[in-house]
């Protein structure tokens, strides 16, 4: 039998997250695109370090940085009595940090690929930097935008060491459906594991095949032949 309980609380946490990433993302996205910085690369490369470090590692430090010990947990528990960790907030915290590269470089990509003689042209003619990049930057990136929220959507529903470490196995709580595939498997279910591991590839799938269809019409890749 399907954990839904678990699905759905894993949805709430990719949509939760997909969301906060379209807004803290962009202006990461946008400043690595047009920056001149010398040591830009810096930045760049710890955007891009989740990729490369393994959850469990990830986790680990994001757990400690939420403890009652650190000043974002002490900060944390001077407001709602309780830190972080092994919370659904702990959860969104851990998986955005996990899916920040998913949704920056594809922003950044987007942004870099704007022609410079548009953005000119836009300043030129009297708009401000920020009229900028809402009126001609993010349209013309628009098919990067929602490939980049895709992406972290999707990455999101997927996670395992880092929402472990973070979030525990609390179920109705921190218990996602990647967590509730490990149990299952841990007991022998493994039909039950099947069933749910399906039901995320196939949904997984269903998202990414929407999002890279309505790409496909709405820029075309190039003339029909």
């Amino acid at each position: 039998m399907i954990d839904w309980q678990a699905f759905w609380l894993t949805v709430q946490l990719a949509v939760v997250v997909s969301a906060i990433l379209l807004v803290v993302g962009l202006p990461v996205a946008y400043w690595i695109a047009f920056s001149r910085w010398r040591w830009k690369f810096l930045v760049e490369t710890v955007v891009a370090l989740p990729i490369v470090l393994p959850p469990t590692v990830l986790g680990f430090y994001v757990l400690v940085a939420l403890g009652p010990h650190s000043p974002l947990g002490r900060w944390w528990i001077s407001l709602t009595g309780h830190t972080p960790a092994f919370t659904f907030s702990g959860l969104v915290i851990g998986s955005i940090l996990y899916s920040l590269p998913f949704a920056v470089q594809p922003f950044a990509a987007s942004f870099a690929g704007v022609d410079r003689k548009l953005i000119a042209a836009s300043a030129t003619l009297g708009a401000s930097p920020l009229r900028t990049f809402f009126r001609v930057i993010v349209p013309l990136s628009l098919p990067g935008l929602v490939t980049g929220a895709a992406l972290s959507f999707a990455h999101t529903m997927g996670e395992f060491g880092v929402v472990l470490m973070v979030g525990g196995n609390i179920p109705g709580v921190t218990r996602t459906v990647s967590i509730d595939i490990y149990d299952r498997v841990q007991v022998s279910d493994y039909a039950g594991a099947n069933a749910t591991a399906l039901v995320l590839l196939v949904f997984c799938f269903a998202v990414l095949a929407l999002v890279y269809s309505v790409n496909r019409k709405a820029w075309p890749a190039g003339p029909a032949k």
